[in-house]
Order: structure tokens, then sequence, then C-alpha cells
């Protein structure tokens, strides 16, 4: 969802209703005791048509979940297994969220809205499917700060504060609670084709690989690749080439999502479910955000690694509807190669340069991260520093970026006057927290969010769009 947003009509769509009665439960919402409207992302809302809506209207739909016009009568909670820290699950599913509506957008691209934290559904086991309130601020922290940073992610759509108090083991309990809905380009995942192929459903997985390419449409593979005609083959292609880049926009962004688990991949390319995310402090490839992830499986530097794994993983999946696994092999291997070009184009957008040749290119961010390792930068200071190829420092770096020529207008924007960019480090986001938890205080929140869109108005668009 990289596109410059715009507004639409509503146009209700419920397509996976087609799907529903073995991919999904219907499930009713949680009744919560009050209903507080802590964040509405006009924005988002805007290009789904839902922007007139009243406040009132809005915690009907959003808080109460009723059903909107002609859309899905009863929220659907999706089935998966997924493998999580490499160890494969079959009990899992929305545990505590669900889809709860599908529309259009202005450029006629199927959303849907799904919520976390609305209550318990058959696959919640040993869990009460709520979400503390600080779980949604954090949402709506990285979601605005990575579509800032041109990453295809989620949007955060509405916080909404729900009364009761939550008891958890890794933050002072007892805590607020909310229900959060996203507005993301769908809830399909990696996982989702695991439990098809789990219990051989076969013609199931074939009407789901079928509603994936209507639904999520994509370039065709490459005109030598082996089996390129099966429908499968076309998916996994797009799949792999969707999620290269995302990995690479998670490393120019400094990201680190946390919890790469293949049922925390959506077949979309999508960003998305944030938990114990965390921005680089400093450049580090072994620095971990899940406090639980003791072997560094996660950590940065290995964040493309593991999201090829899980393409591997939908792969082995697919062998259920394709002929032989020489086709999902090639398809698989183009990972690599999608990644480095990807990085490419990122990191030159991102420093506002005008990119030359892929070797030059590569060869620029290698002396790029020696130069953040040499000088302790995280990656927000680094980019900020030599936008459009100011301030160049002794050494190789600087050296290779006086090759560079800038992007027209590239440091044109006020933001790039700031004394420093806007970052996401934990203890700030620990700082807006603590005054919305003690105060109700939820000034700096806003305000963030204000100073992140701006910046993300500075930086524009990705040119090349999200899948």
């Amino acid at each position: 969802m990289q596109d410059q947003p715009q507004a639409a009509s509503y146009r209700p769509d419920p397509r996976i209703a087609q799907l529903a009665g073995w991919l999904a439960d219907p499930v009713s919402a949680a009744d919560f005791p009050q209903h507080l409207l802590r964040f509405r992302n006009d924005r988002a809302a805007a290009t789904v048509g839902l922007q007139d809506l009243s406040d009132e209207q809005w915690i009907a739909h959003f808080g109460r979940f009723e059903p909107l016009p002609d859309n899905l009568p009863q929220p659907l909670a999706l089935r998966y297994h997924g493998h999580q820290f490499r160890v494969y699950n079959p009990d899992i599913g929305d545990g505590r969220g669900f889809l709860f509506a599908q529309m259009r957008d202005g450029l006629g691209r199927l959303l849907d809205l799904g919520t976390k934290g609305s209550g318990r559904t058959p696959w919640s086991r040993d869990g009460d499917g709520r979400l503390t309130l600080k779980g949604a601020v954090r949402e709506i922290l990285a979601t605005e700060m990575l579509e800032a940073l041109g990453v295809n992610t989620s949007k955060t759509f509405s916080v909404i504060e729900t009364g009761e108090q939550l008891w958890r083991g890794d933050e002072p309990s007892p805590t607020r609670s909310a229900v959060l809905v996203r507005l993301s380009h769908g809830h399909v995942r990696i996982g989702s084709f695991q439990r098809l192929a789990a219990y051989e459903e076969r013609e199931h997985m074939a009407e789901l690989v079928d509603y994936c390419l209507e639904t999520y449409p994509g370039s065709a593979p490459p005109q030598d690749a082996p089996g390129r005609d099966e429908p499968g083959i076309v998916l996994l292609h797009q799949v792999v080439e969707r999620l290269a880049r995302l990995a690479a926009s998670y490393m120019t962004a400094g990201f680190v999502h946390g919890v790469l688990n293949s049922d925390n991949m959506n077949i979309s390319g999508e960003s998305f479910d944030y938990g114990p995310w965390r921005w680089l402090p400093q450049w580090d490839p072994a620095f971990t955000a899940a406090y639980f992830d003791h072997s560094g499986l996660y950590a940065f530097g290995r964040q493309p690694g593991a999201i090829q794994w899980n393409c591997a993983q939908l792969a082995v999946a697919l062998r259920l509807v394709v002929s032989g696994d020489g086709p999902l092999v090639a398809a698989v291997d183009r990972f690599g190669q999608i990644y480095r070009e990807a990085m490419a184009e990122r990191f030159l957008w991102r420093i506002g340069l005008v990119p030359k040749s892929l070797e030059e290119d590569v060869q620029l961010i290698g002396a790029a991260e020696g130069q953040m390792g040499k000088s302790q930068q995280g990656p927000d200071a680094f980019f900020f520093a030599h936008r459009g190829g100011r301030n160049p420092p002794e050494g190789e770096f600087g050296e290779l970026l006086r090759g560079y020529e800038s992007v027209t207008g590239a440091s044109a924007h006020p933001a790039w006057d700031w004394p420093e960019p806007p970052h996401l480090l934990i203890d700030e986001v620990e700082r807006i927290w603590a005054a919305i938890d003690k105060d109700d205080d939820w000034t700096a929140l806003n305000h963030k969010v204000a100073q992140i869109r701006a910046f993300g108005e500075a930086l524009g668009p990705f040119p090349k769009g999200g899948s």
C-alpha cells in the first residue's frame, strides 16, 4: 500500500465469503464495557470511502462491530498453521482478531479491515483474545513510521479503548485494553497454505491460489522460468518478489520486526502484526527485537534469510498443486537477486541520489554500512545526515558519495533542515506511552504522528510503488 492514497467512495466487495466455508470460522466480537475513541485514521479511511462516518458511527462499526452495509454479515476468524521460530504449529489461527469487511480503494484494489483484540475465537487457545492499549499505541507508531519510510505496511485504522483491565506477564498489570482495526491488502498468509497442505486439501489449495492471483495481481514469471504457466508457480514467483522487496524495505528502514514466523507472512507482501518491534539505535546486524529470541533467529541482519526461508515453506505447501519440485526451487532461488536489486533501489531513494549501475550502487551500500558501523550511527541519523549527498565524510563512503548526483529537490522540503529526523527508539516510545498511561495525555502521540507524516511527505512516495 505504498501508492499515493486516493479518495474513493465506499465500494463493498466481500469476495472472501466464497472461501469462508473452509478458510475461516464465523465469530462474534466481544461485548466491551466502554468504547473510547482514541485514534481514527481519516487519511486511510478516505481511500475506502469511510472518512465521513461520525464518531458514533465509527464506534458502532469499529468498537461494537455492527456490519458495514452490504459487507460481511459476520466477522471471520481465519484458519492457518505456521512455523513459529522454525517449529511447526498446527494449533494456531486468528486467536484475537478477525476479518471484518472487504472493500475496493480508489485504485480498484481489494482491501480488508481486520482486528486485533476483538475477543476470543475458536483459535484463542489459552488467550483472552484481548489487546493492551500500549500494544495498540505501539502499532500506531510502527505503521505510521513504516509508511513514511516507504514500507508496504498495513495501516492502523482505528483504536478504541475498551475499559477492561488486562493482566500480562511482560508489562505492569493490570493494564488498559483496546481494540484495534487495521486496513490491509489481505489476511491470507503463508500459514494458510501450510494448513491446506497439512490436511491435503488439494481442491481448496487450488481455489486459494486462484483467489490470490485474482486479488493480488502481479508480474508474470521470467520467460525462462520452468512451469511458468502453472498457477501455483505463478503465485510463488509473485510472493517471492514481494517478500524480497519487503525484506529490502526493512533493512533500509533499520527496522526489526521481531517475529517473522510463516503465519506472519502475508501473501500480498505486506508487513503487518507488530509485536516486539524495534528500530536500530545504531548499526548492528545482531540486534534483536524480541526478548524471547534467544538465538537471534530474527535479528536485524538475519531478516532477509528468515523471509526467504518462509518463501521456501510456501513452496513446500504448493507441492500439493504443482508438478515437480524444480519450478518451485527456481522460484525461491530468485529471492537473492530481487532482494539485491530492491536494496539498491531503496537505498538510493532514501538517501536522495540518482542510481548508477547495480554494481556501483551495491558498493555504495557496503561502504555505507561500514561507515555506520564505524560512526555508531543508526540508519535514521545516517540517511538524514547525507541526504542528497551532503556532508560526505572522510573515507571510502565519502569518496563514493561524491561521485553520485543528487535527485532534483532531494533536500528541498523544510524537514531536511530539522535538527534531526524523527525516530522511534524505545526510550521515546516508552515516554509517549507513559504520558498516556499516567496522565491520559495523548499530546505526545499526536505530535509524533504529525511529525512522522510530515517527514513522509519530505521523502515522497517510493518510486516503484508496492505490490
